[in-house]
């Protein structure tokens, strides 16, 4: 078994840390397998695909890892609450995206709520951040969100984005870093910055968890 690789960088001008952690999981094999007889539903909260359960014991496998990264990157030392996890494939086809999927988002405006992205297939794009270039913000708290919201409501009214997934700076958001899919890494972040899967535009979206860009997404809450 090769132990965690852990590579940390702070992004943009806000400087918020992000973990890259390669070797994720001991056994990644058998969470593909776990993932091809699971049964997929479509996903919640404007996620343009479908997910599924997760095995028990996911967390107990990779907790050592968390852990580090936790304490290490995000400087916590105290108790993890689990709000959400599950296998997620992207489904859906660049011309039926809503507004908002076009669009980088936030998770949560809460500095203590942490996501989690555990690829499980290469080469399917992976996870960018971004910049607001309006209002310059790449993190968004309660403080922020209203005039963010707004700010974004007009650009959209405006210039409607194009029915594709986001791929690099735009004329109104600016990618600071982007992370690649591979096989059994995890990118872990807080929840409140800007970003968005990256999916290249040629990318085929199959619902099939052996074909398409499964990965496991999760959020935590640091106590």
């Amino acid at each position: 078994m090769t132990p965690p690789d852990i590579v940390a960088r702070r992004i943009g001008d806000e400087r918020q840390p992000i973990a890259i952690v390669d070797h994720f999981h001991p056994d990644p094999q058998a969470l593909r397998r776990f993932a091809a007889a699971a049964t997929f539903v479509p996903g919640r909260n404007h996620y343009p695909g479908i997910r599924a359960d997760l095995p028990p014991g996911y967390f107990d496998a990779v907790r050592p890892s968390l852990t580090t990264v936790l304490t290490q990157v995000f400087g916590h030392r105290g108790g993890i609450a689990l709000l959400d996890a599950s296998f997620s494939i992207v489904t859906t086809p660049p011309d039926r995206l809503s507004v908002e999927q076009r669009l980088p988002h936030f998770d949560a405006v809460d500095p203590a709520r942490i996501a989690l992205v555990h690829y499980l297939s290469d080469d399917q794009g992976g996870t960018a951040f971004y910049r607001h270039r309006t209002t310059g913000f790449e993190t968004i708290d309660a403080a922020r969100a209203p005039g963010y919201l707004d700010a974004v409501s007009g650009e959209v009214r405006e210039h409607a984005p194009s029915p594709a997934y986001i791929a690099g700076s735009t004329a109104q958001f600016e990618q600071l870093s982007a992370v690649h899919a591979r096989s059994n890494r995890a990118v872990i972040y807080r929840s409140a910055l800007l970003h968005s899967g990256a999916i290249p535009p040629d990318t085929a979206l199959p619902d099939d968890p052996a074909e398409g860009r499964l990965t496991v997404t999760a959020f935590l809450l640091l106590r």
